[in-house]
């Protein structure tokens, strides 16, 4: 018997990685300034398990260069955002931005953004993540279908494009430079960073 199969992958979730342009001076400003502002403001206690979280006003003390991120965030979320009717639109993006600063040990724990559409981070400086994947510090996506999948049968996984990665967690590792986007409903996590530099980062969020 010949069978006519025809196979939709359903419900994915973009997530966009983005090496963006003129990162060296971009983050040397911005690592300037966010360390700047650590020195004078106390951490927020939020995701961070460990290291520092600051304010969420950072585009009003990070100058030109934090609002370049979130230009660059507003772009991005742009192209990938669509009407229910799949047609183009050009939100009216309201952002909030925040810096994390993680050294050794530090690290966040699970967690979402309630009340957001969009969320990303941009990394200022990978505090050696990049070159070394001992130093940990990676960011962690967890499958919003849940990990029942891989528990029933953890040897098989689902054929097609996209249907492979059903259960466990996919991770990036961070890079200076790197802009990610994600839906601000994705349940993510930083992982304990055990270099010895510091661990820069931008964290925001979009709505419109």
């Amino acid at each position: 018997m010949r069978l006519i199969i025809s196979t939709r992958n359903l419900f994915p979730t973009p997530v966009a990685s983005i090496d963006t342009p003129d990162a060296e001076a971009r983050n040397a400003e911005l690592r300037a300034l966010i360390l700047e502002r650590r020195h004078t403001s106390p951490t927020i206690e939020a995701s961070n398990d460990g290291g520092w979280h600051s304010d969420r006003d950072l585009l009003t003390w990070g100058g030109e260069r934090a609002v370049e991120v979130a230009d660059m965030a507003r772009a991005v979320a742009s192209h990938l955002t669509r009407d229910t009717a799949g047609r183009e639109v050009q939100p009216d993006w309201t952002v909030s931005a925040w810096a994390n600063v993680n050294g050794p040990g530090d690290a966040n724990i699970c967690h979402y953004h309630p009340g957001w559409f969009w969320s990303g981070t941009y990394y200022v400086d990978d505090g050696g993540v990049a070159a070394d994947n001992s130093f940990g510090g990676d960011f962690e996506m967890l499958d919003p279908r849940g990990a029942a999948p891989a528990m029933f049968a953890p040897t098989l996984a689902y054929a097609g494009e996209g249907g492979r990665a059903t259960g466990p967690i996919e991770w990036i590792r961070p890079r200076a430079g790197l802009l990610v986007l994600f839906p601000a409903w994705l349940q993510h996590q930083v992982r304990t960073y055990r270099g010895t530099r510091e661990r820069i980062s931008i964290a925001f969020n979009l709505r419109a």
